[in-house]
């Protein structure tokens, strides 16, 4: 396969999967609160696998409406709240082959400690996604919107958009607690 055919078939999966994603029914902000686990979902975007090899754990969200965007497993029984801030996400999706490996696995369980956030990262809100308003995480120092979708009872699908790149990232999060 060439360069070329793998670009048109990610670009074929993506729009599957954002046609999925809308197909969902929409969540509502005080639904989102407590804490979840999460899994990225395939769907040929640069940073499909990434966020499990640097053993991310999910998010959580605050009632006040504010979230911490991106909770890691730090050490066994321990969650650390990084600082989004720290990776400009442009980089980060050019860099995304490296964070699949070992060597940045490692790295950043090290590192973890002074990447963590000081406070929450985001705002949860009720936020327009073609015509319908659904629950939305708002970075705060970073151009990205991640959607909410209701999958199931205690499961919510994610779709997250940065500001100027037409590719999503698709996750899964599963209701821990309230």
């Amino acid at each position: 396969m060439n360069v070329l055919e793998g670009e048109t078939m990610r670009g074929d999966q993506q729009e599957q999967m954002a046609a999925w994603f809308r197909s969902l029914e929409p969540v509502q902000p005080k639904d989102m609160v407590g804490l979840w686990s999460g899994v990225g979902i395939p769907s040929g975007h640069p940073l499909d696998g990434v966020l499990e090899n640097l053993n991310w754990f999910g998010k959580r969200f605050h009632s006040a409406m504010r979230a911490d965007a991106l909770l890691f497993n730090w050490r066994p029984g321990r969650l650390v709240a990084i600082e989004p801030n720290f990776f400009p996400v442009g980089l980060a999706i050019k860099m995304a082959p490296l964070g699949r490996t070992f060597v940045a696995r490692h790295c950043f369980s090290y590192l973890q400690k002074v990447l963590r956030a000081r406070g929450t990262t985001a705002s949860l809100r009720l936020q327009a996604l073609d015509g319908i308003e659904t629950a939305a995480m708002i970075y705060d120092k970073q151009p990205i919107v991640d959607y909410f979708r209701r999958l199931d009872d205690d499961g919510i699908a994610g779709m997250m958009c940065v500001r100027d790149d037409p590719r999503r990232f698709f996750f899964e999060l599963r209701k821990v607690m309230d």
